[in-house]
């Protein structure tokens, strides 16, 4: 199994300290203060030090715990910072692939919103830098095939969209899935301040897209999923991840192609291994290809490691 993490030449995000089901995190010029049911040691630092350095601190809400409102509440201001503000990230280079894939920088939008979340989880960067690769992998293919068209990719549960920038930053033809308005706009902002653009955004439910596309016989080169453990769709539909995961993933069997084609699978339900994620892959899309699986992690300043998702990838 293997174990990833964003480079530590990343300089726009740092876990300082982790402990107390808390995490001490810096996202460029701003630090805060967020829960983290996983951070089950000490912190290394006093609430004190913690207090000092961050501007804001994520408060939980009554419903905190309870399903659909696991991560509401309330931030306080601990010094000055602003509302909404942008970080960057620069892709790795694929040139083995792709000399015009000589790595791109993405920008994103980062807003305290009231589910304690900021707008990016710095812990899928890896995950970032596979698609890049795999899309610059599939378009060097298709050159050699003489096929013109570029890979097509289709990013479910897309949330703000870095794993969209990234498939498009190599070239891919993108459709960005969320079921969320709000979100689908702030992802369309994202793509502008990466002067990016061609992304098609789709504002429906993922399962019910997927299912429109197997009786399309549509057929894509690159599939992301990294699905909530629950939510609704746009017209209120129920999300489950226990009960729709495998059903979604049959779906996506039949529209990912049978070659030159990736898949990528993330999930962060408590109690789900990258092994559970592995079988489900395998069942779902048979034997053909090559699968990888492991866990994103983070690294605090004083070397705790912070488990926070499972992925497998798949590449054929």
């Amino acid at each position: 199994m293997n174990i990833e993490r964003p480079s530590e030449s990343w300089d726009d995000y740092q876990l300082i300290d982790s402990g107390g089901f808390e995490k001490l995190e810096r996202f460029g010029r701003f630090t805060m203060i967020r829960p983290e049911p996983k951070a089950l040691w000490d912190k290394a630092l006093t609430e004190g030090e913690w207090k000092r350095r961050a501007q804001t601190a994520f408060t939980p809400g009554a419903g905190f715990s309870k399903a659909g409102k696991e991560d509401s509440g309330v931030w306080t201001m601990l010094g000055r910072m602003q509302e909404q503000w942008n970080i960057a990230y620069r892709l790795p280079a694929a040139p083995d692939f792709l000399s015009e894939c000589n790595g791109a920088e993405l920008r994103l939008r980062l807003g305290l919103t009231a589910f304690k979340h900021v707008g990016v989880f710095p812990e899928q960067a890896p995950n970032w830098d596979f698609i890049y690769r795999q899309v610059a992998r599939l378009r060097a293919n298709n050159m050699k095939m003489g096929v013109a068209q570029p890979p097509r990719v289709l990013n479910l549960f897309a949330y703000t969209g870095a794993a969209s920038l990234a498939a498009r930053a190599a070239g891919a033809d993108v459709t960005h899935l969320d079921s969320v308005r709000q979100v689908v706009t702030w992802a369309r902002h994202n793509m502008e301040i990466s002067s990016l653009d061609g992304i098609r955004w789709t504002i429906d439910d993922a399962l019910k897209y997927v299912t429109r596309q197997v009786r399309r016989g549509a057929s894509f080169d690159g599939i992301i999923l990294d699905p909530p453990a629950y939510g609704r769709g746009p017209d209120g539909e129920r999300w489950k991840l226990d009960e729709c995961l495998n059903d979604i993933l049959k779906g996506c069997a039949h529209i990912l192609a049978p070659m030159n084609s990736f898949l990528v699978l993330n999930l962060y339900s408590n109690g789900y291994s990258a092994m559970l994620a592995d079988t489900l892959v395998a069942c779902a899309f048979g034997p053909a290809g090559r699968r990888t699986s492991g866990e994103l992690v983070l690294k605090d300043d004083y070397g705790r490691i912070l488990p926070l998702s499972v992925y497998t990838r798949l590449e054929r």
